[in-house]
């Protein structure tokens, strides 16, 4: 039975029996044909089949719907591949693969055409006066959207016969056994490919196959990686296959592992196994690395790999060291385990541990860092009912507790350490070594004002007298401003030398007045050097004391000095920004 009398079978359809049978087609060859006799199928399997449909649907309105629907496709589908194989002559495995893997054509097809009526019909007789373009039936049968196809469209032609290389290249390509489906994403990413001359595309594939390689293997590889057709053979990829076939990895086991659903870059892969080379692995140890870990191959995996590698670099890890998370990898999606690593890395850094500690902690527990990912910071903190430090400190002492943290667990509070109570104690100590009255109003004051561990009181103490203070005027100091203790040893010292080598004060000043220590440098700048100016101006009293200039509040600084003088607020502007900004 040829073709054409095949497909005239199709035009003796029962609309009844096909809206009633759930499976009314059956195959012979590679064409469809509508069952005209429901008498094959027998009347036992149809009464089966009818329960079954209303048990999964509902309804016979439903079955209905769902049969028109089906049925209209169908028969625009088999107009469309009697128009392509008959009128237009196309081969018919090209007209029968195009005519079904074309669902948006062939839907924009049916609104064009009365559906009430004879569908094959009704199509046929369009398809006579109104040429389509094949190419979009062909690039969707491809497996190209309609929105990746439609800037590769030529603008000049709408005929597949007119484009013979298109044609000649995508038949070569058929007959080596690569699926006509996913030929879309060789021509979207080679499109070159299908410009070659007669028997360009056959040699190159024949050359691959010199090197060794089975039809099989090349099929499936270009369709990942369509940039091995562009060229000479990619020097790149032969390499990672000797490479690895060195190691013990025959080709046959390297095809298995490649996918079909990846993407590969022979040339990013390259560099991650010469990286691991020059780390010391053989070729061996990397066709074993590759053997257990096959998502490494992985165009995405690389790149991911990579960034990883220069992330571990950073914290001190060695390519060793490296090499040998990559074989102990757990079984996480490498993306989402440089991910766990930079999450980790932020909530570190949020709670202020040390670089050196971080550093330390990632050279030890890579993967274990790497195999969960923490709650957020401010979520933790609050769960936790502990301070940045007193967590760093749980950390360093038992990293493995960070698992309790991961997200969609209960967060437990950390245990008391007894740090507060020593700090407590410890400033109460020293309040009461100071002079102060225990559990008097001026002692409640300096505890509820002093912000910090006790320990450090002592410490900021002693660089007051060592500035050159005596001690029983530093007692008196704090008494009256116990705040100044709030500030670091090291910023004390700044602002005393500031005070003295840049304002020109003695130390002494800071009996009268130690409230300059909580006051920024900055302030302290601005408001002396706007005094000096209105002063030579002869605008404000020259003996005005220290603690005046700098202590009153900026309202009443401008308006009982600055204002005084009509430039004076244009200076204090011009003062302001160059103070503030250097």
């Amino acid at each position: 039975m040829n073709h054409l009398h095949k497909l005239q079978i199709l035009k003796r359809v029962s609309p009844n029996f096909v809206g009633r049978c759930r499976n009314p087609m059956w195959q012979v060859g590679s064409l469809c044909y509508i069952v005209e006799n429901p008498r094959f199928y027998g009347t036992k399997t149809t009464v089966q089949t009818e329960n079954l449909d209303r048990n999964l649907i509902g309804n016979d309105q439903s079955i209905s719907k769902i049969s028109d629907a089906a049925r209209r496709e169908a028969q625009a589908s088999t107009a469309l591949l009697e128009y392509l194989h008959s009128t237009r002559s196309f081969q018919f495995l090209d007209a029968e693969h195009m005519s079904k893997y074309s669902p948006v054509f062939v839907k924009n097809l049916l609104k064009k055409v009365n559906i009430g009526a004879d569908i094959r019909r009704s199509i046929t007789r369009y398809l006579r006066y109104h040429p389509i373009n094949e190419f979009e039936i062909f690039f969707e049968s491809m497996g190209l959207k309609p929105q990746e196809y439609s800037s590769l469209l030529p603008r000049d032609l709408m005929y597949l016969s007119d484009d013979d290389l298109l044609l000649e290249n995508y038949h070569v390509m058929c007959n080596y056994g690569i699926a006509r489906n996913k030929m879309g994403k060789i021509y979207k990413e080679a499109t070159e490919v299908f410009r070659y001359d007669y028997g360009v595309l056959a040699l190159k594939l024949k050359a691959y196959e010199k090197l060794g390689l089975s039809s099989s293997f090349i099929a499936k590889v270009v369709v990942r990686s369509p940039v091995l057709l562009i060229g000479d053979a990619n020097i790149d990829f032969m390499k990672v296959l000797e490479l690895l076939r060195k190691g013990g990895l025959e080709y046959r086991r390297i095809e298995k592992l490649l996918s079909d659903k990846s993407t590969y870059n022979w040339s990013q892969l390259l560099s991650l196994l010469n990286l691991f080379g020059k780390a010391g692995y053989n070729d061996e140890q990397l066709s074993e690395l590759i053997s257990q870990k096959p998502w490494i191959l992985r165009e995405d995996s690389v790149d991911r790999a990579l960034l990883l590698i220069g992330f571990l670099l950073k914290f001190g890890s060695t390519m060793n060291q490296i090499c040998s998370l990559f074989l102990q990898f757990p079984k996480v999606q490498v993306e989402k385990f440089a991910s766990n690593l930079r999450h980790c890395f932020l909530f570190l850094n949020e709670i202020n541990m040390e670089a050196y500690e971080i550093g330390k902690l990632y050279r030890s527990h890579p993967i274990f860092i790497g195999s969960f990912t923490l709650k957020k910071t401010n979520s933790l903190l609050s769960r936790l009912n502990a301070g940045k430090k007193r967590i760093c400190e749980v950390i360093q002492e038992n990293p493995e507790i960070m698992k309790k943290w991961v997200k969609g667990s209960k967060i437990e509070w950390l245990p008391d350490s007894g740090e507060e109570l020593r700090s407590q104690m410890l400033k109460t100590k020293f309040f009461l070594d100071l002079g102060f009255v225990e559990n008097s109003d001026e002692m409640k004051r300096a505890l509820k004002v002093f912000r910090g561990r006790g320990a450090e009181l002592q410490e900021r103490f002693d660089c007051l007298v060592i500035a050159g203070l005596d001690r029983k005027d530093v007692c008196e100091m704090i008494k009256v401003s116990p705040q100044i203790l709030n500030q670091k040893k090291e910023v004390i010292e700044m602002k005393i030398d500031f005070l003295i080598n840049d304002l020109g004060f003695p130390v002494s000043s800071l009996v009268r007045f130690p409230s300059y220590l909580s006051y920024t440098m900055q302030r302290a700048k601005l408001r002396l050097t706007m005094y000096n100016w209105l002063k030579e101006q002869g605008k404000v009293n020259p003996m005005l004391s220290f603690s005046t200039i700098v202590g009153c509040t900026d309202n009443v600084f401008l308006s009982q000095y600055v204002d005084r003088h009509p430039r004076g607020p244009e200076i204090w502007e011009d003062l302001k920004k160059e103070i503030c900004s250097a």
